[in-house]
């Protein structure tokens, strides 16, 4: 799916990565942390289109910064993953939430110093 906005894309992308990812959790029996991140890694992406319909600057920044928590509940996740034996681990979904990061952090930047 392209809509043309690219943060919308991008998280839209690594939900489904996410999806993708969790279901090799759940083969493998690993339930609790792939609900977590399935639920964390999907809300990113969630947010960031619910801001897209903000009533204000600062719910469009508050729903950003929403995102970005969830961003960094799902960079827990992964890392749990990538450290704990046994589990396995995608490091190009952690690179793709770094650059997800990024440009959220950017977006929050910007906002907040335009705000009127």
């Amino acid at each position: 799916m392209k809509t043309g906005n690219v943060i919308i894309d991008m998280t839209f992308s690594f939900a489904l990565d996410i999806i993708a990812f969790t279901e090799k959790l759940n083969a493998n029996k690993q339930f609790v942390i792939g609900q977590q991140l399935l639920k964390s890694g999907t809300s990113i992406g969630a947010n960031v289109r619910e801001a897209q319909n903000c009533e204000s600057k600062s719910d469009f920044i508050h729903k950003f910064k929403i995102a970005a928590k969830e961003a960094e509940e799902t960079e827990y996740w992964l890392m749990l993953c990538k450290y704990s034996n046994d589990y396995p681990f995608d490091e190009s979904l952690f690179d793709k939430l770094k650059e997800v990061q990024k440009i959220i952090n950017k977006i929050i930047h910007t906002s907040r110093q335009n705000k009127t």
